[in-house]
């Protein structure tokens, strides 16, 4: 099914101009399966008008810029359960949809000890015709699902998709997948429990992140709303090419159709 296009070059902002890409994709929109994926991370577009936010080509086809391979990889995932994934289509340095606004790493000075120039500097107006293009609309989106699937009794879990560079300040991370949580999510806990009791210690627990209070999208739309999330992260080496997101999409969906039928039980 082809993606529905969320476009926003619309009056009041400035940002994106004819043939810039929209900020958010949506993957069968409206589709009956409990699972909604979504991936803040998913893009890497910049702006037209940001030029390359003063970076080189290398810098942007790095972790710093987005969760490599997810895109690739929800998109499998979504066909495999058949379930709608609506990510984002432009990169976290411009403005990263999973930090709250106005917060120190919503527009980042500095990434994986790269400075990123093109966001120094910037004006409340600039800051806010980030916000009002990129973040709010793909925030919007989700909402409008969410509420659209409540009105048709949809029972909803909230997958957040997102990938983790394999070394990070020197240091290798062992880890296949980390689940983060706040100990308030029974889903979680019954899909950790059934991808640890398969995969062993390279399922990590709140590793190699865990969800704090940094963490903005999932807990955004969980407030005020009787539904249950996963945040998932993947190690970036397994999903770098088409073979690995094909594998990595279908591990997935198992334990998440698993952890499910473990819930509900017999």
């Amino acid at each position: 099914m082809a993606a529905v296009r969320t476009d926003s070059v619309n009056s009041g902002f400035t940002l994106l101009t004819t043939g810039d890409p929209p900020p958010v994709f949506v993957e069968r929109p409206s589709a009956a399966c409990p699972f909604l994926l979504i991936g803040d991370h998913a893009g890497r577009s910049i702006p037209r008008r940001l030029g390359a936010l003063g970076l080189g080509q290398a810098d942007l086809e790095r972790h710093i810029a987005w969760d490599i391979g997810v895109e690739a990889t929800g998109l499998r995932l979504a066909a495999e359960l058949e379930a709608c994934f609506i990510h984002q289509a432009y990169s976290r340095l411009v403005i990263d949809c999973n930090r709250a606004p106005g917060s120190a790493a919503s527009i980042p000075l500095v990434s994986d000890g790269t400075p990123i120039l093109g966001n120094a500097g910037l004006s409340k107006a600039d800051i806010a015709d980030r916000v009002g293009t990129i973040y709010e609309p793909y925030q919007a989106r989700i909402a409008q699902e969410l509420d659209e699937r409540r009105s048709r009794n949809v029972s909803t879990i909230l997958v957040a998709l997102h990938s983790f560079t394999p070394c990070l300040d020197g240091l290798d991370r062992p880890w296949r997948y980390g689940v983060l949580h706040r100990h308030d999510s029974p889903f979680s806990a019954s899909f950790l429990r059934a991808m640890s009791v398969a995969i062993g210690p390279e399922v990590g627990d709140n590793h190699p992140y865990a969800m704090d209070e940094t963490d903005n999208t999932v807990p955004l739309h969980r407030a005020g709303r009787d539904i249950d999330y996963l945040e998932l992260e993947v190690r970036q080496d397994l999903i770098a090419d088409a073979a690995g997101q094909a594998k990595i999409a279908r591990e997935i969906a198992h334990f998440l159709v698993k952890a499910q039928n473990d819930m509900v039980g017999p």
